[in-house]
C-alpha cells in the first residue's frame, strides 16, 4: 500500500481560457469567483505553493454592480511616495475613468500577497467593452 501524496509537476499542469461576462454581477462575488479560477482551487491537482490555475478573460466590466451605497461611498486609495501626496478616488469616478482598474484591485485583494500572487495575476484579462482579443484560445464561458 502505497501512502505517499502525489503532488503535481509543473510540465503537468493544463490551463484552459475562461470568459466571464461581468454585466449585472456584483464586484465582490464576481472577485471572489475570478480569484478561485486563478488559483485553481477548482481543480483536484491543487497545490498551495503552485499556480495551477487558469486563465480568466472578464468583459463588460464597465457593467458590474456595486451594492448598497458602495458606488459613491467605497473611496481607493494611492500614495505617490511624495510627503502628502495621497491620492483618493470614488469608485463612481474610477468606474467614470477605467472600470477594468476596479476588477483587478478587486481581484488582486484576494490573491496571495507575494510573488506566486503576482504571477497569478498575470493569467487576468479585464475589457471594459463585450469585444475581447483572445478568440484564439478558445475560452469557455463561466456561469456562476
Amino acid at each position: 500500500m502505497n501512502n505517499t501524496t502525489y503532488s503535481i509537476k509543473a510540465s503537468e499542469i493544463e490551463r484552459k481560457w475562461y470568459v466571464i461576462d461581468a454585466e449585472g454581477k456584483v464586484l465582490g462575488r464576481l472577485a471572489t469567483e475570478v480569484a478561485k479560477l486563478l488559483k485553481g482551487k477548482h481543480k483536484p491537482t491543487y497545490t498551495t505553493h503552485m499556480d495551477v490555475g487558469d486563465f480568466v478573460i472578464v468583459v463588460n466590466a464597465d457593467k458590474v454592480e456595486f451594492t448598497g451605497n458602495k458606488l459613491n461611498d467605497k473611496i481607493y486609495r494611492r500614495h505617490t511616495g511624495y510627503i502628502g501626496n495621497m491620492k483618493e478616488i470614488t469608485a463612481k469616478d474610477q468606474m467614470a475613468k477605467d472600470s477594468t482598474k476596479v476588477i483587478m484591485d478587486a481581484v488582486k485583494g484576494m490573491l496571495p500577497k507575494n510573488s506566486l500572487g503576482r504571477q497569478m495575476l498575470t493569467k487576468l484579462r479585464v475589457y471594459a467593452g463585450s469585444e475581447h482579443e483572445h478568440a484564439a484560445q478558445k475560452p469557455e464561458t463561466y456561469n456562476f
